[in-house]
């Protein structure tokens, strides 16, 4: 079982066109890969894909956030991490990767310290294909 938390901006790539992020929630919505989430989180996602910027409808959203959970995995928000990160808001990423022991998929790494389960999304898809 592959496991991943997903950065915001994955979600929002995932929608606005084709390539890595869009086939990743492909794999989510398929069940090939479980994702880890947190109230925290969803809040974010509903957040961030309902600004009217994008233009995503809320059907297309809610749809989106109903595939992580029916397929993912639900965690306890726990206090935050003390490590050093860019911006605080990613915070809530990092923490439910260590937790889960999964990968954080991000199309941001700079926002995160060097480690080798902070991945942007073609560098996951590789790692995907290769197990």
């Amino acid at each position: 079982m592959t496991k991943a938390v997903l950065d915001t901006n994955v979600l929002v790539s995932s929608l606005l066109a084709s390539g890595p992020p869009a086939a990743i929630m492909d794999l989510v919505a398929n069940g090939k890969v479980v994702t880890f989430y947190t109230g925290v989180i969803l809040e974010e996602y509903y957040d961030v894909l309902s600004r009217e910027k994008f233009g995503f409808s809320t059907l297309q959203v809610i749809r989106l956030i109903n595939d992580i959970v029916r397929t993912g995995i639900a965690l306890d928000d726990k206090p935050a991490s003390t490590i050093a990160l860019t911006d605080e808001d990613d915070r809530i990423f990092y923490d439910a990767a260590v937790e889960a022991k999964a990968y954080l998929i991000t199309g941001n790494i700079r926002h995160f310290p060097p480690a080798a389960f902070v991945v942007a999304p073609a560098q996951f898809l590789n790692i995907y294909r290769s197990l």
